[in-house]
């Protein structure tokens, strides 16, 4: 990568290093994986620029994207623009969460929103920090990097990558195909400009 290519990209300059160091340690080395994880990321965090999950959801967004946890508007509205009250009931339970104070401490972080206190524990024991202890880590450019190349190369992806099977890729990062159109259009785009 090189600056003209991040600003051909619209991404910022302070990305470079910790793309480089995620290519490195995650033998993600050629251009098909380099436009497939920066794409896929792109994607996930509103091109590398929202890297905390944002839980201020209004009744009506909490019922469409959560349907089966707000089935009803006078459920959607005890919650609405509460963000940690919104985590407690999501992700409380779940994910290695033991109390709706760990379901908002660990909400959605890094480039690809890594979620949940388990998730936080073996991201963290694989690069070698404490992201439990300091989970804020994931919203600085350097670990929101290295927890997507951890995620990346824990799903396998570079072999998906590989075959370009962009949509058996997105269902790995985020259990659907949810946004397909736009993250294909972001990999094709990469793949113009870094090949």
């Amino acid at each position: 990568m090189t600056y003209d290519q991040l600003d051909a990209l619209g991404i910022d300059h302070k990305w470079l290093g910790p793309l480089e160091e995620v290519f490195n340690k995650y033998d993600i080395s050629t251009p098909q994986r380099q436009a497939c994880f920066i794409g896929q990321c792109a994607h996930e965090s509103g091109n590398f620029k929202i890297l905390q999950e944002n839980l201020n959801y209004s009744a009506e967004g909490l019922m469409k994207t959560w349907p089966s946890r707000f089935p009803t508007k006078e459920i959607a509205d005890q919650y609405a623009r509460q963000p940690a009250k919104i985590a407690g009931k999501v992700y409380n339970g779940r994910l290695g969460n033991t109390s709706e104070e760990e379901a908002a401490k660990f909400l959605g972080r890094g480039l690809i929103q890594l979620t949940g206190k388990e998730n936080y524990e073996h991201c963290g024991s694989g690069l070698g920090v404490d992201l439990v202890g300091n989970p804020d880590w994931l919203a600085n450019p350097k670990y929101a990097a290295l927890s997507a190349g951890w995620y990346w190369n824990k799903r396998n992806l570079n072999a998906l990558a590989d075959n370009m099977q962009i949509e058996e890729m997105t269902k790995k990062i985020n259990g659907g195909s949810i946004g397909l159109e736009d993250r294909k259009a972001k990999i094709n785009k990469v793949l113009d400009i870094i090949s």
